[in-house]
């Protein structure tokens, strides 16, 4: 096994043989990790590229394609200098030492496995190019998000290239990302851990060595976890279930929390002091959204079920409908607290991300709570502080219909303005600015009785009834309730 000094060629410094890395894919994981890369090894030149060459050429402006805070400085300093984005992805195949497979790997919507299996075509169509353009030898490196043995399809298809020109030799690893939205550029920065897994053979070890020399530019080793392929693709579904199951099971408590009149702000805090269950991701909210978490786990539960795992599937399973179920729940609550219609009501929605700090909408709680609203024909007064017009209506044109997002929805830039003359403010994003808003002044400008339901629990329940304001917060009852229901009861 050749050590990770050998492979440096004797500067002392880190310049090991990888001196070019391309990344297929500019999207959320590639642009950000290439930025990284490219800022921390100034001895690499890092390429992006993409088959969207719009998405190109945004990386390329001023206007970014995507927001993570701390993105742009560094995608400004590096880039032109050892940070490329092209729509050439057979010349940055062939210059390259190393690539990064970053595309999408969207759930199935079609045949089998529809709506769980993950959907391979795009990764496919990267190692069928990486294929036909290598030229010589490459190190491939599954970043995407992917089903466990994954590596191993994109291996036969490389292998065989190789069969029939000696010229190329590919050794394939799994490097998954772990980065949050909001955070990515931190979390790249100074990550966790770094989990690199390669083949169990000469060539997979140096293989994985030459990847495990990039990271350490910045790195430090105890970080840098090395397995097999296998535990490294299990690894990354595992991390997100885990996370997704802690939000699921704080979200069920939550329901309890509203039955019993317990406040789940002070459950959780008091469970989070349990040095062993610890006190992140305990924050009770109308559900989670992102890219990842609901893939991961549909993932997860069809490997299970193609393993035949029926049980562990059905566990896993629990998780997405706990998260939906919630989201129902939610609506259905704003839907009984307002006399049991919103028909014809103008209702302002505050937040539509996913979560704070982020534009990105996928799976966001916020698209489904409009949707069942919308059912029930309210009038939606939605405002972002990120989430563009044109991507709100998209999102909700998939989930109901064009002519009644036209019908139902209007976007506003400014809070008040949504706000005003509106029956109820939901909140459906915890971005920091939303409690920084005057209160009295929104509450004056609704239709009264004014109702506010808080589904990110960024308010005081008294302060905001001593407003006026009929409250609604996850996992609390009503002041009144908690006062009254149980002395009754007893």
């Amino acid at each position: 096994e050749m050590s990770t000094t050998a492979l440096s060629n004797g500067q002392g410094d880190h310049t090991g043989i990888v001196r070019r890395i391309t990344c297929v894919g500019a999207g959320y994981v590639g642009g950000p990790t290439c930025a990284m890369i490219a800022n921390k090894c100034p001895h690499i030149t890092v390429t992006v590229v993409d088959m969207n060459t719009e998405k190109i050429d945004e990386w390329n402006s001023d206007n970014l394609p995507i927001f993570e805070p701390g993105l742009e400085e560094i995608v400004m300093k590096c880039r032109g200098t050892n940070l490329f984005f092209s729509s050439d992805i057979p010349k940055a195949i062939r210059e390259a030492d190393l690539i990064f497979i970053s595309v999408n790997t969207p759930t199935k919507m079609y045949g089998k496995g529809k709506g769980m299996a993950p959907d391979l075509k795009y990764v496919e169509s990267v190692a069928r190019s990486i294929a036909e353009h290598a030229g010589g030898p490459k190190i491939v490196v599954e970043k995407s998000t992917v089903p466990v043995k994954a590596a191993e399809s994109i291996l036969s298809i490389l292998r065989d290239a190789q069969r029939t020109n000696t010229n190329l030799t590919f050794q394939v690893l799994s490097n998954p990302e772990f980065l949050a939205e909001g955070t990515a550029m931190r979390d790249l920065a100074n990550p966790d851990r770094v989990l690199i897994g390669g083949e169990n053979s000469e060539e997979g070890r140096k293989a994985v060595a030459a990847l495990v020399d990039v990271y350490s530019s910045w790195v430090a080793p105890e970080r840098i976890i090395t397995t097999n392929t296998w535990s490294s693709e299990l690894s990354k579904l595992v991390a997100n279930a885990f996370l997704a199951q802690r939000i699921s099971s704080i979200n069920s408590v939550s329901a309890i929390c509203e039955a019993t009149g317990a406040d789940v702000r002070e459950v959780a805090h008091a469970v989070g002091f349990d040095t062993r269950i610890g006190n992140k991701f305990l924050n009770a909210s109308v559900g989670f959204g992102g890219s990842c978490f609901q893939k991961d786990v549909l993932s997860l539960v069809y490997l299970c079920e193609c393993l035949n795992l029926k049980e562990v599937a059905a566990y896993w399973h629990g998780v997405i409908e706990i998260n939906n179920w919630q989201r129902r729940r939610f609506a259905d609550k704003i839907i009984s607290e307002m006399f049991n219609t919103v028909a014809g009501k103008k209702i302002a929605i505050f937040g539509f991300a996913f979560k704070k700090n982020t534009g990105d909408t996928r799976e966001s709680s916020a698209i489904h709570v409009c949707r069942h609203l919308m059912e029930e024909q309210a009038k939606l007064a939605i405002f972002d502080p990120k989430v563009t017009e044109e991507q709100m209506r998209r999102e909700l044109t998939i989930e109901t219909s064009e002519e009644s997002v036209k019908k139902l929805v209007t976007v506003h830039s400014d809070a008040y303005e949504a706000a005003k003359d509106a029956h109820a403010i939901v909140i459906l994003t915890e971005w920091d600015e939303f409690t920084g808003y005057d209160y009295n002044r929104i509450y004056k400008s609704m239709v009264h009785p004014a109702a506010l339901f808080d589904g990110r629990l960024l308010f005081e329940r008294k302060k905001m009834e001593d407003m006026g304001f009929r409250f609604f917060g996850i996992g609390s009852a009503p002041t009144h309730l908690t006062r009254v229901g149980f002395v009754a009861s007893q």
